[in-house]
């Protein structure tokens, strides 16, 4: 099965923003990736504290169902979860 959610992931990079290394995963799991763009600028200011000259909010592709969605699916009986 393919991605399923989006989450944030902020990255840190040195000066000019190149060599970024992903330093946080937030949390919040998202059903889109409308959903996920429209809450990067908060999870940005979130965490601005991260020591790095260049922060970036990135969504990314999750395999992880988002937790709305397994408990519809368990709810029907449709799925096994680990």
């Amino acid at each position: 099965m393919g991605p399923v959610g989006y989450f944030i992931a902020i990255l840190g990079c040195a000066d000019g923003g190149a060599s970024c290394q992903t330093v946080a995963t937030l949390a919040p799991r998202y059903e889109s990736a409308a959903q996920c763009a429209a809450a990067r600028d908060g999870a940005l200011d979130s965490n601005s504290d991260l020591d790095f000259p260049t922060l970036i909010a990135q969504c990314q592709k999750s395999s992880v169902r988002p937790a709305a969605a397994r408990a519809q699916v368990q709810s029907s009986g449709n799925a096994k979860t680990a």
